[in-house]
């Protein structure tokens, strides 16, 4: 069984699909930790309705970055993970984190990598939109101190239609993410997922 430690700024909706998976046994992982750096995010409350610690790292007490980083590094240790989970985490994290933890941190980002690197959220379905594209997706990836430039384990693409909205492309490609996120904890926790070279490779 792996042991996960959860980062996240936002509801945490992808969170709720690893809970949902690891309660009905399809996942052999267990969550030890959820971190956010904001008060009110409503990834703590998800997070404390399945009785999960949870617990809020105040950045405006804790200053620069590299400070901030290593209390999370502090916490994050206590609880001896195998893998770490960004869901809509919204700080970059430092070199010394990325190197902390190196090939253990996974991000999923809503774009098809490297396409709208960067971006956040629904400005990114935003710019999808307004790009005129046809496709766009959900990428997830190891992260290093180069945002949104970390070896690429797996994406998962979806259609744009014409009369597409940041809102109804958000919510597909949420349903993507969630998917990718399962697969890809499964196939960590049975040893499957390396990096060699910089590059993912994904054991049959």
């Amino acid at each position: 069984m792996i042991r996960i430690v959860v980062l996240g700024s936002t509801k945490g909706t992808d969170l709720q699909c690893v809970i949902d998976a690891i309660e009905a046994k399809k996942l052999n992982a267990e969550i030890v930790l959820v971190l956010s750096n904001k008060k009110d995010a409503f990834i703590l409350e998800r997070a404390k309705k399945h009785k999960l610690k949870a617990i809020f790292v105040d950045p405006a007490q804790i200053k620069p970055r590299e400070f901030y980083d290593s209390k999370l590094i502090q916490l994050i240790e206590k609880e001896k993970p195998d893998l770490i989970l960004l869901i809509g985490w919204m700080r970059i994290l430092s070199e010394k984190f990325c190197n902390q933890f190196k090939n253990k941190i996974m991000n999923i980002h809503p774009s098809l990598l490297p396409e709208f690197a960067g971006g956040r959220d629904s400005n990114v379905h935003e710019e999808v939109i307004k790009a005129g594209k046809k496709e766009t997706g959900c990428t997830l990836h190891f992260v290093t101190a180069k945002v949104d430039e970390g070896p690429i384990i797996m994406q998962k693409k979806v259609s744009v239609e014409e009369n597409e909205t940041p809102d109804s492309l958000k919510e597909k490609v949420q349903k993507a993410e969630q998917e990718v996120i399962l697969n890809a904890v499964d196939l960590f926790e049975k040893g499957k997922i390396k990096v060699t070279e910089g590059k993912v490779i994904i054991e049959e």
